[in-house]
């Protein structure tokens, strides 16, 4: 498997751990009493930690999209020298975005996010202008 499909099954694998880890987090208020169906989307009924898990989450459901449209046009084109030297970058830097949004909502945490997503976006854009130029 080349390093864009492994990139894009790691970040696809990452979304899933986050979902089960989300699940299980709320599962403990599930036993405390709080019906399944009375979970918000945004965790904001959580606590700073939950609320952190389910945005971290969610921000991958954001972004996997762009990812899953540029790989998929690079390989019907037959041009995944493109996407593949940055791939595995893409998957890093997500997971690291990830693990600092749920670790702390600090100044400096937002800023270290800030700048795993601004690569990833950076990553995109490079990209779509190979592709497209």
């Amino acid at each position: 498997m080349g390093r864009t499909a492994t990139a894009l099954v790691g970040f696809g694998g990452w979304l899933a751990l986050l979902t089960v880890a989300l699940a299980l987090y709320r599962l403990r208020f599930v036993l405390g009493g709080k019906a399944l169906s009375a979970f918000t989307n945004d965790g904001q009924d959580l606590d700073p930690l939950g609320h952190r898990l389910t945005r971290a989450r969610n921000n991958c459901c954001e972004t996997l999209p762009v990812f899953v449209a540029i790989a998929l046009a690079a390989s019907i084109a037959g041009r995944l020298e493109v996407t593949d030297p940055l791939a595995m970058w893409v998957l890093y830097t997500r997971i690291g975005q990830s693990l600092t949004h749920i670790a702390s909502t600090s100044t400096a945490a937002v800023q270290v996010r800030g700048a795993f997503f601004f690569a990833q976006i950076l990553i995109y854009l490079w990209w779509a202008l190979r592709l497209l130029g």
